[in-house]
């Protein structure tokens, strides 16, 4: 059984409001990309990443990787216009089988430890599909959208909800099958898990963590790096 680990990082991170895509951003004196290869590249089960890059970034990332010193574990591959597409290219490239498991991770979520990844891979392994996810502690309110703003419609019971997280993680062939299906059909989905739902497969969820955070707005990379130093004490 191998295990592979897709990172989509062909975003352009508009919310960033910045010069560049904030997965090459510097996170403590590094690109968040590289933290991110840097936390899967750590996990003895991960046989190898492959990180999905927008064509005209392929060099540079390539030449972050040898940089420092994934070239043995890491390959790139080009990207698309959205994250689903981006996946799927990455999909077609893997050497695997039907058994084999692939995670989904957010190139942005650069804080990922190996123990949630080694409980993802279980969960994966044990149900076929999983992902990370943090139970909801606000209040989560349905609405319907007027032109003269939000009016609610429900309160969803927050037993019933969990906010989805990354890695996502699933046996190749379900992957494989529920992409294809989704393509026929001209379905994108917000992530892989809703891809797979779609498809009639259950998927687990793994306690993921707050520190497990994904880089959107510029005061998350302050927040990330308070993270840094504290795992760091």
């Amino acid at each position: 059984m191998q295990v592979f680990v897709i990172l989509p990082a062909a975003g352009l991170g508009t919310r960033m409001a910045g010069p560049q895509p904030k997965q090459f951003l510097a996170l403590d004196g590094l690109p968040i990309l590289i933290h991110s290869l840097r936390a899967f590249a750590a996990v003895e089960r991960v046989t190898a990443i492959y990180v999905a890059v927008r064509k005209p970034e392929i060099e540079r990332v390539e030449a972050q990787v040898a940089e420092y010193g994934f070239a043995s574990q890491v390959r790139v591959v080009e990207g698309g216009d959205h994250r689903q597409e981006s996946v799927a290219h990455a999909l077609t490239a893997l050497p695997a089988q039907a058994d084999d498991v692939v995670l989904v991770h957010d190139a942005v979520r650069p804080l990922i430890d190996a123990a949630t990844i080694e409980r993802t891979i279980d969960a994966v392994l044990a149900h076929g599909a999983a992902i990370v996810g943090m139970p909801a502690v606000d209040t989560i309110k349905q609405v319907e959208r007027t032109a003269h703003g939000a009016l609610i419609t429900s309160t969803i019971p927050r037993e019933f909800v969990v906010l989805a997280q990354t890695p996502q993680g699933f046996r190749f062939g379900l992957l494989r099958r529920a992409f294809a299906e989704a393509t026929a059909d001209g379905f994108v989905g917000t992530d892989e898990a809703s891809v797979v739902e779609r498809a009639g497969i259950p998927v687990a969820v793994v306690h993921g963590s707050q520190v497990n955070l994904k880089i959107t707005q510029p005061g998350d990379i302050e927040l990330a790096e308070f993270y840094l130093r504290q795992r760091s004490r």
